[in-house]
């Protein structure tokens, strides 16, 4: 009997969340897993110079985040570890797309540490606010568009083709296209990411802020209440 039942909690299994389930075995779920199998191969190809090849995994696990959220509304699968593990990944395969473009020399360092430092700041953040007051933070449709435009970006950085003459505003060598260096046209994608990123980071931070105060708020009135 215990052996069915956690079988039964495997793969279909229902919480009593509103539309979300416990189960692990659902194709959103296993596309999630692909994805993170995917990091590994991507260091290996692009390690080794493997310019087309890392570009083309890359881009496809990276267009898999917007195909494993779409079967999971249209089927009705979206589950509580696909909550956690789908932003999971999507932060796990942007800061390794920079590690790899660290490594080969084709991503200033601190547009990594940006990325990394928002992510870090958006997943540590999300996962307290919600472990603490219960609140759980719904991704705005600006975000999704910064995430498509660093996407893109780090693609074109990885395949390196075609390079463009930089606009020469500044000699600061750490300011691919405002110099005048010759340097993948994907740079601009990421500038456009990143200030779009920032954007939402202060947008999220203020939700954050906000319905936390609301929350203490209707704690100390229960506590009053009940006195």
């Amino acid at each position: 009997m215990a052996l069915g039942e956690n079988i039964k909690n495997l793969l279909g299994s229902t919480s009593d969340e509103e539309g979300v389930s416990n189960r692990i075995l659902t194709i959103p779920n296993m596309i999630s897993f692909v994805r993170l199998c995917c990091i590994p191969v991507f260091f290996v190809l692009i390690v080794n110079e493997y310019n087309i090849a890392a570009t083309i995994l890359f881009a496809v696990a990276a267009a898999t985040d917007w195909v494993d959220g779409k079967i999971a509304r249209a089927t009705n699968s979206v589950t509580k570890l696909g909550q956690v593990l789908d932003p999971f990944i999507d932060r796990l395969l942007m800061i390794s797309g920079g590690i790899g473009l660290l490594i080969v020399g084709r991503l200033p360092l601190w547009i990594f540490i940006l990325v990394v430092a928002r992510d870090v700041l958006m997943l540590l953040g999300g996962v307290y606010i919600l472990n603490k007051w219960k609140l759980r933070v719904r991704v705005i449709y600006l975000g999704k568009i910064a995430t498509t435009f660093l996407y893109v970006g780090f693609a074109g950085l990885l395949l390196n083709d075609p390079l463009i003459p930089g606009l020469g505003i500044v000699t600061a060598s750490w300011l691919p296209g405002f110099n005048a260096m010759m340097f993948s046209w994907a740079i601009w994608p990421v500038y456009i990411g990143l200030l779009l990123a920032v954007i939402t980071t202060v947008h999220y931070c203020r939700w954050a802020v906000k319905e936390v105060n609301k929350s203490k708020l209707a704690t100390s009135s229960f506590i009053r209440e009940a006195e």
